[in-house]
């Protein structure tokens, strides 16, 4: 745990191998965490945990916007928040192309014509957390931390700094 804070913090340094030598320490909590969000999916997703973790992760230690890290904690939540993020950009883009992106002549009779409800889904859980960030970005950030950090709302108070009784009264 505190090779890992010293880590993160020589990431925020700079030290361009640290970022290296993180990756085997948070990998398997990442891959979990990964696991837990590619769950709820459509069945067929063409993304594996371990893609998810890897671009999640590319993310998180990108050298051109170095990122501060507060905690281990901290770095968790960041990392539910990019596979978030790119769970919701991948659904946006099978909306694009539901609604036409890529565009090719066929006959209707040789096709089957389901639509891909999880994207509609991920799309409107995204769009109610939008909202409730705007109007309660405490609650907004314990509902994130619980529901893609995978975190106790016990976990997220002490993540965020509050109360227990805070945490629950925002949950």
């Amino acid at each position: 745990m505190r090779e890992v804070t010293q880590i993160l913090s020589q990431i925020e340094s700079g030290d361009p191998s640290a970022a290296v030598r993180l990756l085997p320490l948070v990998y398997e909590q990442l891959r979990e965490l990964a696991a837990s969000k590619l769950a709820v999916e459509r069945p067929g997703q063409t993304l594996q945990a371990t893609g998810l973790v890897h671009e999640a992760y590319l993310r998180l230690v990108d050298q051109d916007q170095v990122q501060h890290w507060n905690s281990r904690g901290h770095f968790f939540s960041a990392a539910a928040e990019a596979m978030r993020r790119i769970l919701v950009e991948r659904a946006r883009n099978r909306k694009l192309i539901k609604r036409g992106g890529d565009r090719v002549l066929a006959d209707l009779l040789e096709h089957d014509l389901t639509i891909d409800p999880a994207a509609d889904e991920v799309l409107a859980i995204d769009e109610a957390m939008e909202k409730l960030g705007r109007e309660d970005p405490l609650a907004d950030k314990v509902l994130k931390l619980k529901y893609y950090g995978g975190l106790s709302v016990d976990d997220a108070a002490s993540t965020l700094g509050m109360s227990r009784a805070t945490a629950y009264r925002h949950w």
